[in-house]
């Protein structure tokens, strides 16, 4: 019902006016104020739901940059709130969860605990306090019955996925949807993200780039650990300096590129409110959460059609694709219109340095879904693999954020040394004789 709420209030304030003048409710609809009201009241209903509703607002805080300027400006104040920040729960709440999963005595744990929360995720919150050997510690507590609340959000999904098979046909929406909800659902057991986040900690302790805070204890729904502070993500897009924003960019990308190779793991959670830089300037890492598991590293595949589609063998391309499930078996597909259609998303690792920008991404959207658009009827006919679909996740995502903030880098160098695939394509062609 609150969901449902959005539209109406749409509507509610595009009616504004109407009274005065017919012709005038196109200007009501898209002015700067009636906007920011309804950006506003987009954050207030998706932060008052918190778990699948909330995780749908961090993701349009990602996707803004997409959005052209005159309605993306009063949306990106609102929707970065969600980045950080939601309604946090009564104290007693609090202490209610930290007596059931510590026990009656969990104060004892604790040298202070603070009652306000520090910080908000989709189906928590963090609170900040002093561990019993003196550490700062970051406290992060499931709300009460948040399980409960994705679950049912995931069970909307399943009823509404047939929808997609009228965008992508070829999709296996059945097999997708499953595997979002298992991975959504890995969220709640933050057992499970502490191993995974000692694993992450191993696998980058004393980077010099990046930072991962120390796992201090856990159970189902309590995770502590290292306090580590830093300038959130949002902060630096808002109003870092432009070397600032380059030097962002090149930590968020090679933690996604490296981290396969080094821990078996992809950090799939790629929205601004899980990074921080921190003060010695490494970016610091705070939730382990959504994961892929890759124990053999990222995917060969992936490096090697990417360098393959850079360097025009179009038709390799299209066989590799047809291999790994991109392209249906029955599908007659003109290698050409494939290089085409992947070429400018690959603009960033073409040459020696790219400045990622808003205005490049929606660019990008407006080629690969405008009506009438030949790279649109194309996509539409291929399929999805769903083991790809954390992985894709990061790219998209990571691409959204790298343009909000605007940064600069050799990326292709990142690319080059943690890429398996992307230095040597033929060398990692399963096909190749020996």
């Amino acid at each position: 019902m609150k969901l449902a709420s959005l539209p109406l209030g749409l509507a509610g304030r595009a009616t504004v006016g109407l009274g005065k003048r017919v012709t005038g409710l196109a200007d009501e609809i898209l002015s700067e104020q009636a906007q920011r009201r309804t950006a506003e009241h987009v954050f207030s209903v998706l932060g008052q739901l918190k778990g699948g509703a909330m995780k749908l607002g961090q993701s349009l805080s990602i996707f803004e940059a997409a959005l052209p300027e005159h309605l993306a400006a009063p949306y990106r104040q609102a929707l970065t709130k969600l980045q950080n920040a939601a309604p946090p729960l009564p104290v007693s709440s609090v202490h209610g969860v930290l007596e059931r999963q510590m026990g009656a005595d969990w104060r004892e744990r604790f040298v202070e605990f603070d009652d306000a929360p520090s910080a908000a995720a989709s189906i928590g919150q963090v609170h900040r306090a002093v561990w019993g050997d003196g550490r700062q510690v970051a406290v992060k507590i499931q709300y009460p019955g948040a399980g409960d609340a994705l679950r049912s959000d995931l069970r909307h999904l399943s009823r509404i996925a047939p929808m997609f098979k009228v965008l992508q046909p070829n999709f296996d929406v059945k097999r997708i949807t499953v595997e979002l909800r298992e991975r959504l659902l890995e969220e709640l057991d933050y057992e499970l993200e502490a191993a995974t986040q000692r694993q992450f900690a191993a696998a980058f302790s004393g980077d010099p780039l990046i930072v991962v805070p120390e796992v201090v204890h856990a159970s189902g729904e309590v995770l502590v650990t290292e306090w580590v502070p830093g300038r959130p993500l949002s902060a630096v897009i808002a109003e870092g300096t432009q070397e600032e924003r380059d030097a962002a960019g090149l930590r968020l990308t090679t933690l996604h590129f490296s981290a396969p190779a080094r821990a078996g793991l992809l950090h799939a959670d790629p929205h601004p409110g899980n990074f921080a830089i921190g003060e010695d300037g490494r970016l610091v890492v705070y939730d382990f959460g959504a994961t892929a598991r890759l124990p053999d590293g990222m995917p060969v595949q992936v490096g090697r059609l990417t360098r393959l589609t850079l360097d025009g063998r179009a038709d390799d391309v299209v066989a590799g694709l047809r291999g790994e499930g991109f392209v249906p078996p029955n599908l007659k597909i003109d290698a050409g219109a494939m290089e085409e259609l992947l070429r400018p998303m690959l603009e960033p690792i073409a040459g020696e340095e790219f400045q990622f920008s808003r205005e490049w991404l929606r660019k990008e959207s407006t080629r690969l879904t405008g009506q009438g658009s030949e790279a649109a009827k194309l996509n539409k006919q291929l399929s999805f693999p769903p083991e790809y679909l954390l992985i894709h996740r990061v790219t998209m995502g990571s691409i959204g954020v790298l343009c909000q903030l605007g940064a600069s880098a050799r990326w292709r160098d990142i690319l080059q040394e943690w890429l398996p695939g992307f230095a040597d394509p033929d060398a990692a062609d399963p096909g190749r004789e020996a």
